[in-house]
C-alpha cells in the first residue's frame, strides 16, 4: 500500500469507528486520534465501556457533528470498579473476557447498523491493538481494522521479539541471573537492552506456555492482522528502529506526539481525564520561580507501599527542592495507617504541594517545572518530551521499563530509577537533574527533543504528512467494506 494514496469520491461516505481498551493510558490517545479525523472531515464514532463513557461525559464531551460517542457495556467496571482492580496481565485476561462476554453484541450492532440521513455505515474499524474482540468481531463482519499500539514502537518492538528471546534463553529467566546481563535477540536494540528493561512481565514468566507468553503472543498477531499499524509517536525518536519494524509489519504510521497535533488543529477540545483536575496547583505554580519545581506523578495505574511512599517524600524533602506530587487516593495500599511525623508535614508545606491529580500537560509546560518524576507511561513520557522536560523515571509495569531505559540511554533526557526505591537516591537524582554536573546537559537534550517533537508536526513535518496520509487511506476506495 502506497502512503500517498489519494482521496476517492468515496470519502464523503467514510465512518470510522474507534475503540479504545477501557484505561486512562488507551483513552487519551485514541479519542485525541478521534478529534482529530473527524477534525478532517471522517465520520467518526468513539466506543468506551458504559463507565468510562460516564465519567467523559462529566468532563464536558459532548457529540459533534462529525464525532459522536457510544458505549457498550462491560460486566467488570460497571459496577463502578476499574483497571486497578487486577493485576497484569489478569487484567487484561479479566476484561477482554468481560469485554467478549458483555460489548460483542452491542459493538456488532454499532459496526453493522445502517443510518438514516447524513451518518453513512461504518466502513473501517481503528482498534486498540490489546483489544482482541474488537478486531476478531470486525473481522467476522467483514470490516476492515487498523491497529492502533498505544505503547511505544521500541516496546511493541520487543514484544514482537519473544521468540527469538525464548530461543536465546533469556525469557524464562534463570532463577539465579545477571538483571545488567545485556540481552541479545531483539534485533535493532543491540547494547541497548538489559534483562531489567525488558517489559515486567517477562520475570514472572516460568515456561513458554505461560499466560504472560499468550497474551503478548497475541498482541502481536493483532498487528500484523491489520491493514496498517497506527503509533503515537514520531519518526525522529526510533530512526533505526522503525524501518526494521516496516521490514517485518503492515504499514506503519507514526502520527504523535498525538495530543501536540490535537492542540494545533482541534478547537475547544474537551478534556480525555478520568479524573477531577485540582487546579489549585497552577496557582501554587504561579508564585514559584523559573525550573524550580519537580512534579511528580505516578499515573493512573502504579500503586506503591507505605514503606515506598514514605522514602520518595523523604527524598524529595531532603534535596531542598520545590515539589508538586499528584497523589491518588488509591495509590497508596495502607495509607490509613501510615504514621507521618510532624516534621515531614512541616517540610512539605514550606517547598511542597501535594494534591489529588493535575492538568498535566498545562503543569509540564509551565515555567516553574524543571524536573519530571514519573512512572513512564508512554502518554507521560510524550508529554513530558514535547514540554522539553528532563525526567526522572521510576516505572511501575510493563512498557515503562523499555520507555526508562531509552530516556535514559537512548534518548538522553533522563535518569533512570528502575528497581530502587530509597530516600538518598531519590535526593541524590533530584539533584542530579535540577543542580549537579548533568542538569545542563540534560535540559539541552530536553530541549532538542522537544524541537523534534514540534517539528514533526509542522507544515512539513513527518506526523503531520503521516496523518494526512492515514487519513487520505481511511477515505479512499482502498477500504470497501468486506474487503
Amino acid at each position: 500500500m502506497d502512503k500517498n494514496t489519494s482521496s476517492s469520491s468515496s470519502s464523503a461516505a467514510a465512518h470510522v469507528l474507534i475503540i479504545p481498551f477501557p484505561a486512562q493510558g488507551h483513552v487519551t490517545p485514541m479519542l485525541s486520534l478521534a478529534k482529530l479525523i473527524s477534525f478532517s472531515g471522517v465520520f467518526t464514532t468513539f466506543v468506551n465501556t458504559e463507565s468510562i463513557h460516564r465519567r467523559l461525559s462529566g468532563s464536558g464531551r459532548i457529540d459533534g457533528r462529525r464525532l459522536r460517542f457510544r458505549a457498550v457495556p462491560d460486566l467488570l467496571t460497571d459496577d463502578g470498579g476499574n483497571e486497578r482492580d487486577f493485576d497484569f496481565p489478569s487484567m487484561f485476561f479479566n476484561l477482554q473476557e468481560s469485554m467478549r462476554r458483555g460489548s460483542t453484541e452491542t459493538y456488532k450492532k454499532l459496526l453493522t447498523e445502517e443510518f438514516i440521513g447524513e451518518w453513512p455505515p461504518v466502513t473501517c474499524v481503528i482498534a486498540d491493538g490489546v483489544l482482541d474482540f474488537a478486531i476478531e468481531v470486525a473481522g467476522e463482519v467483514g470490516i476492515p481494522t487498523l491497529v492502533f499500539r498505544t505503547s511505544s514502537p521500541c516496546c511493541a518492538w520487543t514484544y514482537a521479539t519473544i521468540p527469538s528471546l525464548i530461543n536465546n534463553g533469556i525469557i524464562p529467566f534463570p532463577e539465579e541471573c545477571d538483571m545488567d546481563e545485556i540481552v541479545k535477540g531483539v534485533e535493532g536494540m543491540e547494547g541497548i537492552m538489559r534483562r531489567r528493561d525488558l517489559p515486567s512481565f517477562m520475570r514472572m514468566v516460568k515456561s513458554t506456555e505461560d499466560n504472560h507468553i499468550k497474551l503478548m503472543n497475541g498482541f502481536n498477531s493483532n498487528l500484523v492482522s491489520g491493514k496498517v499499524i497506527i503509533f503515537n509517536s514520531f519518526d525522529a525518536l526510533d530512526p533505526t528502529l522503525l524501518p526494521i519494524m516496516s521490514s517485518y509489519w503492515p504499514p506503519i504510521f507514526t502520527i504523535g506526539p498525538l495530543h501536540l497535533l490535537t492542540k494545533f488543529w482541534v478547537k475547544n477540545s474537551c478534556s480525555s481525564s478520568l479524573r477531577q483536575e485540582d487546579r489549585t496547583c497552577m496557582t501554587w505554580l504561579d508564585n514559584q520561580p523559573d525550573k524550580s519545581v519537580i512534579y511528580v506523578s505516578f499515573g493512573t495505574v502504579a500503586v506503591m507501599s507505605p514503606e515506598q511512599y514514605i522514602e520518595f517524600w523523604h527524598g524529595l524533602v531532603n534535596s531542598g527542592h520545590r515539589f508538586l506530587w499528584a497523589v491518588r487516593e488509591d495509590m497508596v495500599k495502607g495509607k490509613q495507617e501510615m504514621e507521618v511525623t510532624k516534621e515531614m508535614e512541616e517540610e512539605t508545606k514550606k517547598r511542597g504541594c501535594m494534591v489529588e491529580w493535575v492538568p498535566q500537560e498545562e503543569v509540564l509546560a509551565h515555567r516553574a517545572v524543571g524536573c519530571f518524576l514519573t512512572h513512564c507511561g508512554w502518554n507521560s513520557t510524550l508529554e513530558g518530551m514535547v514540554a522539553g522536560v528532563p525526567m526522572i523515571c521510576w516505572p511501575y509495569f510493563s512498557d515503562q521499563m523499555i520507555n526508562s531505559r531509552f530516556v535514559s540511554d537512548v534518548w538522553r533526557i533522563g535518569l533512570d530509577m528502575k528497581d530502587v526505591c530509597d530516600r538518598n537516591i531519590v535526593e541524590r537524582m533530584v539533584r542530579e537533574v535540577m543542580e549537579g554536573e548533568s542538569a545542563l546537559e540534560l535540559r539541552s537534550s530536553a530541549a532538542r527533543m522537544a524541537d523534534l517533537a514540534r517539528k514533526s508536526i509542522d507544515e512539513n513535518g513527518t506526523s503531520r504528512a503521516n496523518f494526512e496520509s492515514l487519513v487520505s487511506y481511511i477515505k479512499s476506495a482502498e477500504l470497501p467494506r468486506g474487503s
